[in-house]
């Protein structure tokens, strides 16, 4: 480390955000009584606790699962799912349009919870409510005409009625994470639910009262308690089981872990989806508005403080704009807000565990030890809270820093400048990640050109990532090591049903009939099928 880089790792230069007057405070929101309603129904024999990142305080004592537990937990889920599925799809959609309704009314009771959970911002923690409340919108709407029967033409047609059916998997284990608690655990549950399956949920236990409030809300707007199953307990006890047990496994998560779920849903032959990890570039193009780009990529870095699956990690400039980008892209960075009260204002807050934190500071310390400059941040912020950790950019960085290739999921993003799109098209795609991507431009046609260039499962062009993932009728998910199957549209319902054809043969069977032998059916056989090709008949 130089001596100019020593008083920036030093220093603190983000600004701390006031505390309103009067802010609800962990023991305000997290009373007995909300702990005791929403873990009515938990499958748990054994006592675990939770804790909150914005002062590791204990947050709340919850069940914990056992193995027996879970296979309980399926039991139950299993007994009540055939009369839910019978249930009219109508009639299941109008249950998401009620918790719709309810979440918006009631977003401020969620908010604190994800807020105390995971320690980020208020206003990203509403990102959470607006996804949320977009899928089952979309879902609840829109559910009854994904999963309609569908006429196709038969073998034969006229002779060969055709129908597809969608039937729900049966009971769907859902694992999720602890960075986005409302999201990834009820978002991706609500098409599964109004496909007709039940779920058996392992929410993260350090982020569980946000999923167990999400049920009781399902509950309220008319979900059957049993189709909708809670586990607790530590992912490499609980989680296995789950997906011992599942008909169908979605799984949100690290890659390492992602191929030890697949690798066991594989051998029982069940369906499976995953999103993993990301490494995602932002590409600032030559033509780019920097003024825009330096704004975007404040919210591309650090929403949620990084914590983001689809966040950016590696920014691309081209080396005509790079000074001046860099200039205001750093000056916006310097000015964020950090705080964890429960009310808005903030424009970052803390990141969710030591883990998290423990990487934060091995990527940009050893950046920083083989030549890195640090353009902002660098910097950990307890007198905020343990976990603080200021917004960083990091000039300079090469191979083989950990922080070049390695998912940090968190405040840190590297600069890097680029002189042709060939170039930053093959850097950005350098990496076996494969989930997001950014690109600004003035083109529109020239971003829609790059975008098609980049292996990422969703490309974002003058946004960071709000406007693909936001968009529910189009399809979100991962390439390359990032993942399998996609949530949003509709893959992200049918992947939670099976197909089935159901084929009526009428006024005369596939074969020899009205007396014809073998060599007749043959002939006529061989005659309808040149008719049929002739008459563009798919």
């Amino acid at each position: 480390m130089t001596d100019s880089q020593a008083p920036t790792t030093l220093s603190r230069t983000n600004p701390v955000a006031a505390s309103p007057v009067g802010a609800r405070t962990a023991a305000d929101v997290v009373t007995p009584e909300l702990i005791a309603r929403l873990t009515r129904g938990v499958v748990g024999t054994g006592r675990t606790t939770s804790h909150t990142p914005l002062t590791g305080a204990e947050l709340a004592e919850l069940p914990e699962s056992t193995p027996e537990d879970v296979a309980t937990a399926f039991e139950r889920a299993r007994a009540a799912q055939p009369a839910w599925a019978a249930t009219p799809v109508r009639a299941r959609a109008a249950v998401l349009r009620r918790f719709h309704d309810l979440v918006l009314d009631r977003q401020s009771e969620v908010l604190d919870l994800i807020q105390l959970e995971t320690g980020k911002a208020r206003l990203h923690a509403h990102e959470e409510v607006q996804a949320v409340t977009v899928a089952a919108r979309h879902y609840g709407l829109k559910a009854p005409a994904y999963l309609r029967p569908r006429r196709h033409t038969g073998v034969v047609p006229v002779l060969t009625k055709v129908t597809e059916l969608r039937q729900p998997r049966g009971v769907v284990g859902q694992i999720a994470p602890w960075n986005y608690p409302f999201e990834l655990s009820v978002g991706d549950a609500l098409p599964a639910f109004v496909a007709g399956n039940a779920v058996v949920m392992k929410p993260d236990t350090e982020t569980a009262l946000t999923a167990l409030w999400a049920r009781d809300l399902l509950i309220e707007a008319g979900l059957p308690a049993e189709v909708f199953q809670v586990v607790l307990g530590e992912g490499p006890v609980v989680g296995p089981e789950v997906v011992r047990h599942a008909d169908y496994v979605s799984f949100t998560g690290s890659t390492r872990t992602g191929r030890e779920v697949a690798r066991g849903a594989a051998d029982r032959l069940v369906g499976v989806s995953l999103e993993l990890g990301g490494k995602n570039a932002m590409l600032v193009l030559a033509d780019a508005d920097v003024e825009k780009a330096a704004t975007g990529a404040v919210r591309a870095c650090f929403s949620s403080a990084g914590q983001l699956c689809i966040s950016v990690e590696r920014l691309y400039v081209h080396a005509s704009v790079a000074d001046d980008f860099l200039a205001r892209f750093a000056a916006r960075t310097k000015a964020m807000r950090l705080g964890g009260a429960l009310a808005y204002g903030a424009d970052m807050g803390s990141l969710a565990g030591e883990r998290q934190l423990e990487t934060v500071v091995r990527h940009v310390e050893e950046a920083v030890e083989k030549g890195a400059t640090l353009v902002a941040g660098g910097v950990a912020r307890p007198d905020i809270g343990p976990l603080f950790y200021e917004p960083t950019i990091l000039d300079g960085v090469e191979a083989p820093m950990a922080v070049c290739s390695e998912e940090t999921f968190g405040p840190v993003v590297s600069v890097y400048r680029f002189t042709d799109e060939d170039e930053a098209v093959a850097l950005a795609n350098a990496t076996p990640y494969g989930l997001n991507a950014s690109v600004w431009t003035r083109d529109g046609r020239r971003g829609h050109r790059v975008a098609a260039r980049l292996r990422t499962g969703t490309v974002n062009i003058n946004e960071g990532f709000a406007s693909a993932y936001g968009s529910v009728r189009s399809p979100m998910g991962g390439m390359k090591d990032s993942g399998l199957g996609r949530r949003h549209g509709s893959e992200g319902i049918l992947k939670y049903t099976e197909a089935q054809t159901v084929a009526q043969q009428r006024l005369m069977p596939l074969a020899p009939a009205f007396g014809m032998d073998d060599e007749k059916y043959a002939a006529l056989m061989s005659r309808s099928l040149k008719a049929m090709k002739v008459l563009r008949l798919r």
